[in-house]
């Protein structure tokens, strides 16, 4: 094995050698296969495990049990019967069908071997067909070659399982307790994955862990900021403590792509997809959902990818993510996936469907829970040619009863926002006019916990603008829209509760002609930026909605990313690898807009939505 060197070791030994290193591509250098240069990754010895387990080699066979016992004359005609039954799962291959015949009986012994091209598809012959009834004397009985394997090298003794003495863990809010009252932060640059403090008084990052080669995907912190996740070939981990960021729990789950926390951090969902052996096939997928603590599997989903492809706005290979949408509020009580004409919704102590049954709701295109309780809205578009109108139903769960309806009639489209702490909900809804030429938007709001669910109808001056941006204040009653049709839109403020109008939307005021096209509130509300991404190069303005005035402009120039600190004090802005080449990196500014201090960083990425990820904390509603 070759000799383990530090990064500064390597650039001294290139500059005695007159390499210059600043030209080398770190990112593209491959290890030999089967060689780590004694880069050891986290998970090894669970590889090391599956590669122990799977060292049979017969991964993609299966054992067909309880078949019909027949004679020879009738041999082929069963063996037709179960190859044209197990034919349509997968592809088997030549030869790959084998079932044996009692020598002195001339009759068949009752089960079969098949081998599969892949172990996916015998993975998929073993769930699809095990207890599967042929006729009434005979159910399948299915399972893996390798299982039997496996149950040969259980010992024939029982002996006790050790013992180990309890080890007090670390306290993993220990951060909320610092010092300077600090929020973390994680980055990734190259193949480092750095965790710091914001220490915004001293003007620069304040280093708490790094390590190279942490994540072979990407990081994620879980909701509320208890841990560190990263992705590897053979699973998901989580990390935790006070400055070690020890690993606390593994989750196996080979070729993982996704991962997804429970509001509550109680669980994590896992994903991944797997080519078929036929390419007119879809992807096969497989979804964990594992207990956080215990690491144990609580339910796993398998099926094609076009079982998973309806609803959400991401994924992979066609699949939506996350597919599993979480309700309840952070009690972690259900979890729901949308279907073809169909909600599913589970709940979270037996996990299984409730009532054991999807709700039946022809032609449903969304849903979205209330982030607070156990409700959700669902849009279902117009039937019938505009014979039936679309409609927005809000559900309540675990009863599946109807709380408010309501029609809504020439929808082109519709967008659902609830308020963080699910006291009213916005529904964005896109109309056609009457010569269906052209559309028109306007607002449906829901007042979810007044009296019989009252809804308020919103219209802009001009209801022609096009609505570029719509967001809520965090634990608040007011909303901001950024709309219009020119290169410089409008900015809208709105209240739903005022001195004047306590029960009735009001607007505070319309900003004119603004380089913005997205919304940053603060999460503890009261002020909000009005960011330029994209076409606008970065353009940031701080603005104070208490005093509807604005605090301050900036510049972060091509920044692809903005996100708040948890407490709302400061802001992070980026600009990535990933979108651009140039000036990757990143700047902390304070909350009105003052410039604390700026990181560059070389390949500077994060394989997610968000570059700098700032840990949450706990998250109290109330109101301003």
């Amino acid at each position: 094995m070759a000799e383990v060197m530090v990064i500064k070791d390597v650039e001294a030994l290139a500059a005695e050698w007159g390499i210059d290193t600043s030209q080398l591509d770190y990112d593209s250098i491959e290890l030999p296969r089967g060689e780590d240069f004694g880069i050891i990754s986290d998970d090894e010895d669970v590889y090391q495990e599956e590669q122990l387990d799977s060292d049979t080699g017969f991964g993609n066979v299966i054992v067909v049990d309880n078949l019909p016992v027949v004679p020879l004359e009738k041999f082929e005609k069963l063996e037709g019967v179960v190859r044209k039954i197990y034919s349509q799962i997968g592809v088997i291959k030549e030869d790959g069908l084998w079932m044996p015949v009692d020598s002195k009986t001339n009759k068949t012994l009752g089960y079969c071997f098949i081998e599969y091209n892949t172990p996916q598809e015998a993975e998929l012959a073993k769930e699809k067909t095990n207890g599967y009834r042929l006729d009434k004397s005979h159910f399948f009985a299915v399972n893996m070659f390798d299982d039997f394997d496996r149950f040969m090298r259980v010992p024939d003794e029982w002996v006790a399982p050790e013992i180990k003495p309890y080890v007090p863990g670390e306290n993993l809010q220990q951060w909320l307790t610092d010092e300077k009252a600090r929020d973390q932060f994680v980055i990734r640059a190259g193949t480092d994955t750095e965790v710091f403090w914001n220490d915004a008084r001293h003007l620069k990052p304040d280093p708490v862990y790094k390590r190279a080669f942490w994540t072979e995907g990407y990081v994620q912190w879980s909701p509320l900021g208890t841990y560190l996740a990263t992705v590897h070939r053979q699973g998901a981990a989580v990390w935790g403590g006070a400055e070690t960021f020890n690993r606390l729990m593994r989750y196996a789950h080979p070729q993982v792509k996704l991962i997804d926390f429970s509001p509550g951090e109680k669980y994590l969902v896992t994903y991944s997809s797997h080519e078929p052996s036929n390419p007119r096939d879809a992807n096969r997928v497989i979804i964990n959902i594992f207990d956080v603590r215990t690491g144990k599997v609580m339910r796993d989903f398998k099926g094609s990818a076009d079982e998973f492809a309806i609803g959400g706005a991401g994924g992979v290979t066609g699949v939506s993510w996350p597919v599993f949408r979480w309700g309840g509020g952070k009690d972690d009580k259900y979890f729901a996936k949308l279907g073809k004409n169909m909600i599913s919704v589970y709940e979270t102590e037996t996990f299984s469907l409730i009532d054991k049954k999807s709700m039946k709701i022809e032609n449903v295109m969304d849903f979205t829970w209330s982030p607070a309780d156990p409700i959700f809205a669902l849009f279902v578009p117009e039937l019938g040619g505009g014979n039936q109108p679309a409609r927005v139903s809000l559900v309540q769960i675990p009863g599946k009863q109807e709380l408010r309806q309501k029609n809504l009639f020439s929808v082109s489209d519709c967008k659902m926002y609830w308020q963080s702490c699910g006291e009213y909900l916005a529904v964005k809804v896109d109309r056609y006019t009457k010569t269906k030429k052209s559309t028109y938007t306007g607002f449906e709001l829901f007042r979810i916990k007044e009296r019989d669910i009252p809804i308020e109808v919103l219209e802009l001056e001009n209801k022609n603008d096009k609505i570029i941006a719509f967001a809520w204040e965090p634990k608040g009653h007011r909303f901001a829209v950024i709309h219009g049709d020119g290169p410089r839109p409008d900015v809208s403020f709105y209240s739903m509760k005022t001195a004047q109008h306590s029960g009735r939307v009001s607007k505070l005021t319309t900003l004119k002609g603004k380089q913005a096209n997205a919304l940053f509130w603060s999460p503890s509300g009261h002020y909000v930026i009005l960011a330029g991404m994209k076409g606008f190069n970065g353009q940031l303005e701080f603005y104070n909605v208490d005093e509807l005035e604005t605090m301050a402009t900036a510049e972060h120039f091509m920044a692809t990313d903005v996100e708040w600190d948890p407490t709302g004090r400061y802001v992070a802005t980026a600009v990535t690898s990933v979108h651009h080449e140039m000036e990757n990196g990143f700047n902390i500014w304070s909350f009105n807009g003052k410039l604390l201090y700026r990181t560059l960083k070389d390949h500077f990425f994060q394989a997610s939505p968000v570059t700098i990820l700032l840990i949450a904390s706990v998250d109290v509603c109330y109101f301003t």
